[in-house]
């Protein structure tokens, strides 16, 4: 991102880090978003023995870490490179695109107005950051219509201004979430007894169920946020999972993990 974010980052988060210098048993990051550096030990890299750390990591490389200790008096920020699933980069390299985005907004309104970009940003940030820990989930919420821009503080002018351009440039939030059944009748009726029981549960136009084959079916629901979603997500599989065991079929569930898309 073009501008950084002030202090240190929180024990846990995510952060985006660009490979400065490799060692023996250490790798030294810069953290792209507060630039500060940080350190990787060897055992953080990846998981089981490294013979080379270099097949893991090169300079000038990209890489999503997790921040395990920080020591501010002493400025130093110990990393984890082996600490952070497949989908949790995705989701944080999503995050990023999404907040260039929303800083290439207000950048847009700063060079119409002729007002310098980083003095606009500090401004708006500093109300927007009370409540919100970055700046693409504030204009989701304008985009909703959940929140004013006004009643976070922002002069009415701009906050007009900007939520105009926010409304026009983003689309609204979609969520999905995804799951299988495993759902099986050794009855003589059994297939007919199990396209009932799952077109009972589809009686929203949220709500796709899909063969995969060998007794299994691809549950997708699609919500404009994981509350909503969640509820409508164990309406279905509390239906499901009643009907099959009223009508004596071998019945299972487990959830897949549930990722944002944007329309």
């Amino acid at each position: 991102m073009d501008l950084k974010k002030q202090g240190f980052p929180e024990e846990g988060e995510l952060v985006l880090c660009t490979v400065t210098k490799i060692q023996f048993n250490s790798v030294f990051v810069r953290l792209d978003e507060y630039n500060k550096s940080g350190m990787i030990h060897i055992s953080e890299i990846s998981p089981g023995r490294i013979r080379n750390i270099r097949d893991f990591v090169k300079e000038s490389k990209v890489v999503i870490c997790k921040v395990l200790n920080i020591n501010e008096e002493r400025g130093h920020i110990d990393l984890s490179l082996r600490r952070v699933t497949e989908i949790q980069k995705r989701n944080k390299s999503n995050a990023i695109k999404l907040e260039q985005k929303s800083e290439k907004i207000i950048e847009n309104i700063a060079k119409s107005s002729k007002k310098d970009f980083k003095e606009m940003y500090e401004s708006l940030t500093k109300n927007i950051f009370k409540s919100y820990e970055d700046v693409h989930s504030c204009f989701e919420e304008v985009v909703a219509g959940t929140v004013t821009l006004e009643s976070l503080g922002i002069e009415k002018k701009l906050a007009k201004e900007l939520t105009e351009v926010i409304k026009l440039r983003m689309e609204p939030k979609e969520v999905e979430l995804k799951g299988k059944f495993t759902i099986k009748s050794y009855l003589p009726e059994g297939v007919e007894i199990i396209k009932k029981i799952l077109k009972s549960a589809i009686d929203k136009k949220e709500v796709t169920i899909t063969y995969e084959g060998a007794g299994k079916y691809m549950l997708k629901i699609k919500s404009p946020d994981y509350k909503t979603g969640e509820k409508l997500l164990d309406k279905v599989t509390d239906k499901v999972s009643s009907e099959a065991k009223k009508n004596e079929c071998e019945y299972d569930f487990k959830r897949a993990e549930t990722y944002e898309t944007y329309s």
